[in-house]
């Protein structure tokens, strides 16, 4: 993720393990074709929906006492009905390039940061169903022709997409280092001549799929597959086969440094539509009636497929997150800054939460007392 700014010293996976285990204790902007789909949220009270009546309120008291700090946005959703909005104001940025004091609503755009490669892993899925992207259990390198030499190294061939797809390509990655060292493999490959070449051609320090390894690199890999495959920039087929079927009709996704889609981190949407995106997993693909991604997709992505950290396990681009007694709680979109998008099946619950703490030290501990206002607040 290499921001125009000096980038955040905060490990992202230190932010992501965290994050993680507390959950489981408790490309320029463009507007969208919505194809005639329109679609307004059903609104609901607290209380029909099963949701403490005083969870606005205390959500404005963390604010106002600064517990929540830089909070922007929070939609939870139960039922299918959405049941709270909350905007606040303050400094925001666009993957780095600080957008000043912006007071936020339900038509503000923020970014995802890393919730961004759940949506490139539903994305990946629609391309999948359609015949333009290789299967899951295809060796990337034969989608990558070009790259014989690669191939050609014992052990490279092994690597799979569905290892791409679940971050255990077994190659060697780092984006523990702070977003101003060069070393960061995340700002090394954006600053590489060849994306694709530099990811593929990191060192192999274990057997693909042996153990989970965060990387926005395979992020970038599935982006691209799924924009030559398919023939059209990301966005523009993120528009046509998953935002507008939704009625999203205003979405942006930051370039990286070569000019396509920072597919990793750099999708921005406002958060009620980011909702419908939970709604949509929490509903099996389906969409008012209507399949949007398939539902062997969506369970697939579900699937547990490596442990990521304690807690939480890593499915098709997808944290999983579990009780303390193993059994599954929720499916998270998770994002620097306190970014996150959570959905409980069982509570029939989703929500979102934007936040700008994209620099703090602390950056944890106000987005986990958000969702911990939030779970408690679930009847």
């Amino acid at each position: 993720m290499p921001p125009a700014t000096p980038p955040p010293s905060t490990s992202r996976r230190v932010l992501l393990q965290a994050a993680g285990a507390a959950t489981a204790l408790a490309c320029a902007p463009a507007m969208a074709d919505t194809g005639g789909v329109s679609f307004a949220w059903p609104r609901t009270d607290a209380a029909t929906a099963g949701i403490a009546p005083e969870l606005g309120d205390r959500i404005d008291a963390g604010v106002r006492s600064g517990k929540l700090a830089d909070l922007h946005a929070v939609v939870v959703v139960r039922r299918g009905a959405l049941v709270l909005e909350r905007y606040y104001a303050g400094p925001d940025e666009r993957w780095g390039t600080p957008l000043g004091h912006v007071a936020f609503d339900d038509r503000t755009r923020h970014d995802l940061r890393s919730v961004s490669k759940s949506i490139v892993g539903l994305l990946y899925g629609i391309a999948l169903a359609e015949g333009k992207v290789p299967a899951p259990d295809q060796p990337v390198l034969d989608a990558f022709p070009a790259y014989a030499d690669l191939a050609a190294e014992p052990g490279r061939r092994a690597i799979t997409i569905a290892h791409v797809l679940s971050m255990t390509m077994g190659l060697a990655w780092n984006e523990d280092l702070p977003y101003t060292d060069p070393r960061n493999s995340e700002i090394a490959m954006e600053r590489s001549a060849d994306r694709y070449r530099h990811v593929l051609s990191q060192p192999i320090v274990g057997a693909p799929g042996a153990a989970w390894r965060y990387s926005g690199g395979a992020t970038a890999i599935l982006g691209h597959l799924v924009a030559r495959g398919t023939g059209m920039p990301l966005l523009d087929y993120a528009r046509a086969r998953l935002f507008a079927p939704l009625g999203i009709d205003d979405v942006e996704w930051t370039p990286g440094l070569n000019g396509e889609a920072a597919a990793a981190s750099g999708l921005r949407m406002r958060a009620p539509d980011l909702a419908r995106v939970g709604q949509l997993l929490l509903d099996q693909g389906r969409w008012q009636g209507r399949s949007v991604v398939p539902a062997d997709w969506i369970a697939a992505s579900q699937t547990p497929r490596a442990a990521a950290f304690e807690g939480v396990q890593y499915g098709y681009h997808w944290y999983l997150a579990r009780r303390p007694d193993g059994a599954a709680f929720g499916t998270l979109g998770i994002g620097l800054g306190g970014q996150r998008l959570v959905v409980v099946p069982g509570s029939e619950l989703v929500y979102v939460v934007f936040m700008g703490n994209y620099y703090r030290k602390d950056q944890l501990s106000p987005v986990f007392a958000v969702q911990d206002l939030v779970h408690r607040a679930v009847l």
